[in-house]
């Protein structure tokens, strides 16, 4: 055989051994799944809820206008500083101050009518005692005159006239206890006009006072929208009434954020916090939870869920108050503000990507291929098939294990792993594709490249 048809045969053999190897390479290939994979690792994890809202300070009053009348002078102006008790407003009180005397002079008068009175039943209860004398003296005369009258040792006549004086005493005595009632009940009437009256004047006082506004504690004026010369009404039902101004006690600066109802449950009282402020971005203030809404409160209108009959699914925050420390000089109220508020910290944490964690029902963890099972010991099958699992795939050779976990602590990437896992296990963190459909046993080839650009990028 001639030297070039070998060199051909030889040739033809290597096409065909070649051909052969990339087929058996491509059918054993076939199925494989591309998968990125991490490392389960530790590391140090706080778990962080975010919430926003704006500055208030801890203590602030709206002063209301209590009563219908033009604002005749305001001794402060927005942002000065004032003391307790210390005079704000004056509303026009001319007619208030009108009742508040006359009131008084009624007062004064039924007193001196009661002071009369009293004088009247002193003066009744002399006379009755008078009376009373008068009384028994002609009785013991008229006695004397009937036993000498039955003896017939005086006359009809004298008898008589000592009878007539004893009815006389008789009728006077009457007369002066019904005096002494009379008197009496003029003290009581008069007792009763200074009541009524003393009541009236405290009415009319409380009248008069509305028109004075104080300071009900130290603090700053933050708001004052009215001027002199207007004219402020009192809330009347669901009609809010004129707000004179606000006094604020900027002593404790909070910010009061609200929190998601599905973040609510990690908050906690003392819990800290770290709060930017929009109008300082390079800022950063540190501050304590100090009080925690009980209701939630609707995120469209800010009514209370406790204050409405709707029953909808609409989406409710709760109201959170974090207490600033060292809060500067210039912060004041109504800024926007952003809280973080760290709710838990775990160090040294057995931790793994959140993008890593999925959902599998039982059914779904069933291996296709009975002959791996024995690989695939770490997912359970049993109980109810429509029960929900939630897991990672763990790298078992070339096959990807589904493995229940239990959690604890979630950061902002990575989360806690408290049960199912030990530190170097290599799980599969993507595609977010491959984790949705990836099925228990599955066999699959390791691919970080794509992760590794990302993580250049």
């Amino acid at each position: 055989m001639k030297k070039w048809k070998k060199l051909a045969l030889i040739a033809g053999a290597g096409v065909l051994l070649l051909a052969i190897v990339g087929f058996t390479i491509q059918q054993s290939r076939k199925g494989v799944i591309p998968v990125q994979t991490g490392k389960v690792v530790r590391e140090d994890l706080t778990s962080v809820v975010t919430a926003s809202g704006e500055i208030k300070p801890k203590l602030y009053v709206n002063i209301g206008a209590l009563a219908q009348a033009k604002i005749t002078k305001l001794y402060v102006k927005e942002g000065d500083p004032v003391k307790q008790g210390e005079l704000l407003a004056s509303l026009d009180n001319i007619q208030s101050a009108a009742d508040v005397g006359a009131t008084e002079a009624m007062l004064t008068a039924s007193r001196t009518d009661a002071v009369a009175a009293q004088a009247a039943v002193n003066t009744a209860a002399a006379d009755l005692k008078q009376a009373q004398a008068e009384q028994e003296r002609a009785k013991l005369d008229y006695d004397r005159g009937q036993a000498l009258y039955d003896n017939q040792l005086i006359a009809k006549a004298d008898y008589d006239i000592k009878k007539a004086a004893f009815d006389t005493t008789s009728a006077q005595l009457a007369q002066a206890q019904a005096k002494l009632a009379q008197a009496k009940a003029q003290v009581d009437s008069a007792n009763g006009h200074i009541t009524q009256n003393a009541a009236t004047l405290r009415r009319m006082s409380d009248i008069l006072s509305k028109t004075e506004y104080r300071a009900p504690f130290d603090g700053v004026i933050t708001n004052l929208p009215v001027r002199e010369g207007e004219t402020v009404v009192p809330g009347i039902q669901n009609s809010p009434g004129s707000t004179l101004m606000t006094v604020a006690d900027t002593s404790l600066i909070t910010a009061e954020v609200k929190v998601d109802e599905s973040d609510i449950v990690n908050v906690q009282l003392g819990q800290p916090a770290e709060i930017t402020i929009d109008a300082m971005p390079k800022e950063k203030f540190r501050g304590v939870i100090s009080q925690i809404g009980g209701n939630a409160v609707l995120r469209s209108t800010g009514v209370s869920t406790a204050q409405t009959t709707s029953s909808g699914q609409e989406a409710k925050d709760f109201k959170v108050v974090i207490a600033l420390q060292d809060p500067p000089p210039n912060l004041h109220p109504g800024l926007s503000a952003t809280a973080r508020i760290t709710t838990a910290k775990r160090s040294s944490a057995l931790a793994i990507p959140i993008q890593a964690l999925t959902i599998r029902t039982r059914a779904e963890l069933a291996p296709e291929d009975k002959k791996k099972s024995s690989v695939h010991a770490a997912a359970p099958v049993g109980g109810n098939p429509k029960e929900e699992l939630q897991g990672v795939f763990v790298l078992r050779g070339n096959d990807a294990v589904f493995v229940p976990v239990a959690t604890g602590v979630s950061g902002t990437t990575d989360i806690e792993v408290t049960n199912g896992l030990k530190e170097g296990d290599e799980i599969v963190t993507g595609s977010y594709k491959v984790l949705r459909t990836l099925r228990n046993g599955a066999s699959v080839k390791v691919d970080n490249s794509v992760k590794a650009k990302d993580e250049q990028s």
